[in-house]
């Protein structure tokens, strides 16, 4: 199937387009959404309840006609219930695969520090190894598959937090964060009869998003730009405020997105600004900052502000 980057560029941006319909205002976010989905990587949403994060989700996968299933994580949600389960038939006379919630293309997991570390560590395989094990027994998991987590900045209270090892498995933290007045007066006049969720069209499907994928591999990212990445990620390990700083999962990550962010912008090769425009997204959750400077109103944006200043961009190059 041959496909220029303008065809591929013109269906990315169709797909943004119909999930933007019920997500007014947060085109940024919807496009991470989709970079992520062609990286192959997870999402962790941290915002305040009722800004759009389950709607957003479920528009994704109404756009790109991917299966979604949503678990509301609590903590009697069990592993079982993430991975699946063995069913004795009587009929049959034999042991049967009850599928889990992971079985699907994306899935949103509502409030992941509200279950339990087992069931966050079910999950966690899922995540890095795209199969779940049951019985001694692995399943694979439909591709693509993408988790996109949320969890409440200001809820605390019977929590579990997602341990460093986890948080580093989402290649994307984001947040939604409030509309403006003139955007929460377009959401109300939209909503006053019915469900804008219903308007959005499906633009692709599961084979063409794999293409993507695959095409997001084959975006060109030359010497200087790597060395941009692993220079930048090795300066925040060694921040006098930093007690752990990004991994190289996280430059792993960081180059994948550049790519994907290049795909979506229509083009074959990653440019210093990509990766300039996604290091928040993919760095900030992976820097952890020591305890007497948080006392000093240090954190991780600030580190990234501060690495930004000492480390030179490399100089983009003719592309032919």
């Amino acid at each position: 199937m041959e496909i220029t980057s303008g065809q591929v560029y013109r269906k990315l941006n169709a797909t943004i387009d119909e999930i933007e319909k019920v997500i007014v205002g947060k085109r940024d976010v919807i496009t991470m959404l989709v970079v992520v989905l062609l990286a192959g990587g997870h999402v962790l949403i941290e915002d305040v309840p009722g800004t759009g994060k389950t709607t957003l989700a479920t528009a994704l996968g109404k756009a790109t006609g991917l299966q979604f299933k949503r678990a509301q994580f609590t903590p009697d949600v069990t592993a079982s219930d993430i991975t699946g389960f063995n069913l004795f038939n009587k009929e049959s006379n034999k042991f049967e695969f009850r599928p889990g919630m992971a079985m699907t293309n994306i899935l949103l997991a509502d409030e992941i520090n509200r279950t339990s570390p087992k069931t966050q560590s079910a999950l966690l395989e899922a995540m890095e190894e795209h199969n779940v094990t049951v019985d001694g027994h692995t399943y694979h998991l439909p591709s693509p598959f993408m988790v996109i987590a949320t969890q409440n900045e200001l809820g605390f209270v019977g929590t579990f937090p997602l341990p460093e090892a986890q948080l580093d498995r989402f290649m994307v933290k984001l947040s939604m964060g409030y509309p403006t007045p003139e955007e929460e007066l377009a959401i109300l006049t939209d909503r006053a009869s019915s469900d804008p969720i219903s308007k959005v069209q499906n633009v692709c499907g599961a084979e063409e998003l794999e293409l993507f994928s695959k095409l997001t591999g084959q975006v060109n990212t030359d010497r200087a730009i790597n060395q941009y990445i692993v220079s930048f990620t090795a300066a925040t390990r060694f921040h006098p405020a930093v007690l752990m700083g990004a991994s190289t999962r996280a430059s792993l990550a960081l180059m994948r997105c550049s790519q994907a962010l290049a795909l979506v912008s229509g083009r074959t090769y990653v440019t210093p600004e990509d990766v300039f425009a996604m290091i928040p997204y993919v760095l900030t959750h992976r820097i952890h900052i020591k305890q007497e400077a948080k006392m000093k109103g240090m954190t991780p944006a600030r580190v990234i502000d501060e690495v930004k200043r000492s480390i030179m961009l490399p100089m983009r190059k003719a592309q032919g």
